[in-house]
């Protein structure tokens, strides 16, 4: 399954919007169902206005009604491990278990696996 989530957040950094700072990043989300939305980081001029790919993907999936998760994959450039900013950690937490697996993929064959609690040890609740 992560290959599949690593292979889906791939595909969807190719629709990311990002003119201004040229980073794509793509994010897959697998709820509990089973079930995988995708995300992409949309900019805007406004730097502040703009919305990371891991809050597209929660977003679409909460819209559809689905609250529970179990994995995302995050992929940005290859040179490095793509990791979710603060606020997409804070954002993921409303909706994740501590044990939530995060992927950060710089390849399909080359990844992280992260908890939740790990990278948001003190998440506000």
């Amino acid at each position: 399954m992560i290959k599949e989530l690593i292979e889906k957040a791939t595909a969807a950094k190719e629709n990311a919007y990002a003119p201004y700072s040229e980073f794509r990043v793509g994010a897959a989300l697998l709820t509990e169902n089973g079930k995988i939305y995708t995300g992409c980081n949309v900019e805007n001029a406004s730097y502040p206005v703009g919305i990371c790919a891991e809050r597209v993907a929660v977003s679409k999936a909460v819209s559809d009604g689905e609250m529970t998760f179990r994995a995302i994959a995050i992929a940005g450039n290859e040179e490095y491990y793509c990791s979710p900013c603060g606020m997409c950690r804070q954002f993921m937490s409303e909706f994740c278990d501590s044990d939530f697996k995060i992927i950060l993929a710089r390849t399909i064959d080359d990844y992280k696996v992260l908890t939740m609690k790990e990278l948001l040890p003190y998440a506000f609740e």
